[in-house]
């Protein structure tokens, strides 16, 4: 290959890092910090072996080793529980920082005709994407190189120095595969949101084949990439083979994502989009038509995944039962739990993860508004006749319907795949009940990013700092025995826990209010301000 395609790579990678110099250190800065934070709470939260002895009981069920993977139950030090219960969580964050960073200098820049002004300058066919890559991969490295000493200087007897270099370079290589997976995608879309949409669905799909695997068969957990986090087995037999598995299919992804950069045209893809109509459709030519055809892709992927998602949860309700026949420690637990079945206790906690994960959807389809109005499209409408309260209006129905559908599908996963996997099945209305309790916080959140989008449209992304601030309280909160206000604080905290719960009315009422109220004062907010782009 003639080194001229690579020539100037050096200078573009500069580049690139000067544009992220603030981006990337805040990822890394808040993921340390959050991967340094766990280790001591666990250890003042179960500081003896038999507090942690206790803990294995309900961290051996199917739907716990669903979320969080395999880990090494019968030597659960602290470190084992630090691996097993945050290295897999923080990968599939580490995936999506991956793919968002990549996709903004690879397939994004090209849309905006960046890519084309770097070449028409001294500087090879391929610089502009290695140098991408080696920005991204050296920003893993460093990622991994902090964790490692940071877990290590936590100086927690059972985190050896090799068990924190392992858990660091399991982290950094699962970056570094999602830099090729995003890479690849970069050359075969034809689009930004292609190549997140076809890059997040190879992370979602290597979550849920490795949650039914775990539980099912352990041997296939192999063939997911997510899969050989957890089999590194960190802080317990410290087995360095899937990283090292990582980085060699990393390098192969590189090449491959190279040669497809080398033979296709500028701003062409390997999948081609569609042709479109001659003439547009009576439903295209109103505000929410075209806001529904510019996300109807990730719609439906979305609904697909969410409903998947519910389901393979489901499926682990036929082993909850048999797991917990045996189980006197549970047995024990569950008289204490005021006459709720166990599989009625443990379908408020998949609920707040669904209704959390069945949130991101309608938040996007509101932020869409905000994405429109950055590339100045909405300008093209607004000299039409179409309202401003029209479009947000649009945008708004969008968001509100796509959330109540997405939560409606991953229920009814849950209760299909369920259903079919218990010998007396699970009634529909429980399960629907539980997740549409839901709705009202999930309106909270759609409101917040609406009234953003009208009042603050600078500030709409801060929409997902709340976000992970709701899933980390709400997840973990009973684990880390955080006090009720620190719950409280997000609206998803004042839900009832139906089924063990009523659903009593005052509280989804004062939700729903707010929700109103935050939509109301969007419409005001958008109407007064100028279009920016």
């Amino acid at each position: 290959m003639n080194r001229n395609r690579f020539a100037n790579t050096g200078m573009l990678s500069r580049f690139i890092l000067r544009l992220n110099r603030i981006r990337i250190p805040l990822w890394i800065i808040g993921l340390v910090l959050f991967t340094l934070m766990i280790p001591p709470a666990l250890e003042s939260l179960y500081g003896t072996q038999q507090d942690r002895d206790v803990l294995t009981e309900t961290m051996a069920n199917p739907a716990m080793t669903a979320m969080l993977g395999t880990g090494n139950l019968d030597n659960y030090t602290i470190g084992a529980m630090t691996a097993h219960q945050m290295i897999l969580m923080t990968a599939v964050i580490i995936g999506l920082m991956a793919i968002l960073l990549v996709t903004r200098h690879t397939r994004a820049d090209e849309e905006e005709g960046r890519i084309e002004i770097i070449r028409s300058l001294p500087a090879g066919r391929l610089s502009y994407l290695n140098a991408t890559i080696i920005v991204i991969s050296s920003t893993f490295i460093v990622l991994a190189l902090i964790t490692a000493l940071g877990l290590y200087a936590l100086n927690i007897e059972s985190m050896d120095l090799e068990g924190s270099f392992l858990y660091g370079a399991a982290l950094g290589g699962t970056g570094l595969f999602f830099t090729g997976v995003t890479a690849i995608f970069a050359q075969l879309s034809e689009s930004s949101r292609g190549t997140i949409g076809w890059s997040i669905a190879i992370l979602i799909i290597s979550y849920l084949f490795r949650a039914i695997t775990d539980i099912s068969n352990d041997t296939l957990t192999w063939l997911s990439p997510l899969g050989w986090v957890t089999k590194a087995e960190v802080y317990s037999s410290n087995n360095w083979e899937p990283v090292i598995l990582m980085l060699v299919i990393s390098i192969v992804l590189f090449i491959i994502a190279n040669y497809l950069n080398s033979i296709r045209d500028l701003a062409q893809g390997f999948i081609p989009a569609k042709p479109g109509r001659r003439f547009a459709s009576r439903f295209l030519r109103s505000p929410i038509g075209l806001a529904f055809r510019l996300q109807r892709i990730g719609f439906i992927s979305w609904a697909i995944g969410l409903y998947v998602l519910g389901a393979s949860y489901g499926s682990i309700f036929g082993d909850l039962e048999s797991f917990f026949e045996g189980n006197d420690m549970y047995q024990q637990m569950l008289q204490q739990a005021a006459g709720a079945s166990i599989v009625e206790q443990f379908i408020p906690t998949l609920m707040i993860v669904l209704s959390l994960i069945a949130t991101i959807p309608p938040v996007m389809a509101m932020n869409k508004l905000r994405a429109e109005e950055k590339k100045g499209r909405l300008e093209h409408l607004l000299v039409r006749a179409v309202s401003r309260e029209q479009l947000i209006g649009s945008y708004l129905v969008l968001a509100v319907v796509n959330g109540f559908v997405m939560l409606s599908l991953s229920a009814i996963g849950l209760w299909s795949a369920a259903t079919a996997v218990m010998k007396e099945g699970l009634e529909f209305g429980m399960i629907y009940s539980a997740a549409l309790v839901y709705f009202p916080a999930m309106l909270v959140m759609i409101g917040i990013v609406a009234f953003l989008n009208g009042a603050a449209p600078r500030f709409t992304n801060w929409i997902w700092a709340y976000f992970l601030y709701s899933f980390f309280v709400l997840y973990l909160g009973n684990l880390f025995q955080f006090p009720d206000w620190v719950g409280k604080l997000s609206p998803f905290g004042h839900v009832p826990q139906v089924p063990i719960e009523d659903a009593t009315f005052m509280p989804l009422f004062v939700l729903s209010i707010i929700a109103v109220g935050l939509m109301s004062v969007s419409f005001g907010g958008f109407r007064k301000r100028d279009v920016q782009s």
